[in-house]
């Protein structure tokens, strides 16, 4: 299964907007910045990653629940799940 057209251009901005959040950190961090300062803009990373993560796995979602080939679609439903709880 392939990410969606649509949901790839969202999901390669928000990657790249996280690639900008991590060379900030790492920034930062060779700067000597306060510790909690660190923290914030790691949790933002992380949420920036969970969010593209959520994005791909949405576009899975919906092209299983879409999809009329006649194939058997729980097993790429179950898939699907596993990919999501595998973000949490």
């Amino acid at each position: 299964m392939q990410v969606d057209e649509a949901a790839t251009g969202d999901v390669i901005k928000r990657l790249r907007r996280a690639e900008g959040q991590i060379r900030g950190v790492i920034g930062m961090l060779e700067d000597g910045r306060d510790c909690a300062e660190v923290v914030m803009q790691l949790a933002a990373v992380s949420r920036a990653l969970d969010r593209a993560g959520f994005k791909v796995i949405a576009s899975g979602l919906r092209q299983c629940m879409t999809a009329d080939d006649g194939e058997d679609q729980s097993a790429n439903l179950e898939r699907m799940e596993k990919l999501f709880m595998s973000l949490a």
